[in-house]
């Protein structure tokens, strides 16, 4: 058993309370509401809730670029590295990412990973033994959910994923499809496939938002991507208002994927509050696919953050969730709990 004590981030409602949480083989099995002289800060690890983590290959490959020349398949810079670089080289590139996740406070991310069953296989072998688990959204032929853990399509534009969607439903495992990104052309598609997951909405209008909301779907944005590639910004706040958010670094060829990095551009550019920018690093990411993380709360998977609240940049701050979303950053990581 251990105790990890401090202000607590607790519960759904993520609420900042002094105590204490209490942590046997990996579970938490109680979180305790006590005085306490340590000036740690304790929140869920981050669930990053939408990654590409096979183009750890080709950092900055993309630099001035725009989104077909950068990432479209098939003959885009990214998947011209990715045909190119051997299993041995994405497998090494791939695990250092996930330690890079693991140092930056993530203990999962849900990746739509290129390749087929041959490139789910490659990041299973990187995140073997690893603390960040992948939650991998397989790509091309259906029977890639034979090793996958639901199915993650390219956009509705791209190509006709209704067989995909059919071995995903009779699977049960979730179906998740990019949508709005370069333009709002793919929207009404991409919903007409019932998916379980909508990735980017850069440019979802209110007819979009309103389905949105009619079919629960939940939506993973990643902002900073969506600026260095100038394809918009996302209507964040309308999308909050219609649906469960989750926050996303996308390409890691196009931005490191740290989610305090992610957390800050998010609370500073947009008409957010730091609770829900936290939330959507947090709960809504592990709830997007069923994750047992997220949240701190009895019964929950382990999967802890703690930072030091006595660190130079920390130190004096008034508002803890302010300060993990705002100004936190990796240096003020005291520990990964998992």
């Amino acid at each position: 058993m251990e105790e990890l004590e401090g202000t607590v981030v607790a519960g759904s409602s993520l609420e900042p309370i002094e105590g204490t949480v209490v942590v046997e083989d990996g579970r938490i099995t109680a979180v305790e509401r006590d005085g306490t002289d340590s000036t740690d800060i304790v929140v869920p690890a981050f669930v990053n809730a939408h990654t590409h983590v096979g183009d750890s290959v080709a950092k900055e490959a993309a630099v001035g670029l725009g989104l077909e020349a950068a990432v479209a398949p098939p003959d885009s810079q990214k998947h011209q590295r990715l045909a190119a670089a051997d299993r041995e080289t994405l497998v090494a590139e791939i695990q250092r990412t996930l330690r890079f996740m693991q140092q930056t406070g993530t203990a999962a991310c849900l990746d739509f990973r290129e390749s087929g069953p041959s490139g789910t296989r490659a990041l299973r072998a990187a995140a073997d033994g690893e603390y960040v688990a992948p939650f991998v959204f397989g790509s091309g032929p259906a029977d890639v959910l034979d090793v996958a853990d639901g199915y993650g399509a390219s956009g509705a534009n791209d190509d006709d994923f209704t067989t995909e969607r059919a071995a995903a439903r009779d699977g049960n495992v979730p179906f998740a499809i990019h949508a709005g990104e370069p333009d709002a052309t793919d929207i009404h598609p991409a919903l007409d496939l019932e998916p379980d997951l909508l990735v980017h909405m850069v440019h979802a209008a209110e007819a979009h938002l309103e389905r949105v909301a009619d079919q629960a779907v939940p939506v993973a944005v990643c902002p900073r991507a969506n600026q260095v590639l100038d394809v918009g910004r996302p209507p964040v706040r309308a999308l909050l208002d219609h649906t469960s958010v989750a926050l996303g670094t996308d390409n890691v060829m196009l931005n490191p994927p740290s989610m305090f990095r992610e957390m800050a551009y998010t609370a500073k550019h947009f008409d957010v509050t730091a609770q829900e920018v936290l939330r959507m690093a947090t709960v809504a990411g592990a709830d997007a696919v069923g994750l047992n993380c997220g949240v701190i709360e009895a019964g929950r998977d382990a999967a802890l953050l703690v930072l030091d609240g006595e660190s130079n940049n920390l130190a004096a701050t008034v508002d803890p969730i302010r300060a993990v979303v705002r100004r936190a950053t990796p240096l003020d990581v005291k520990r990964v709990v998992r």
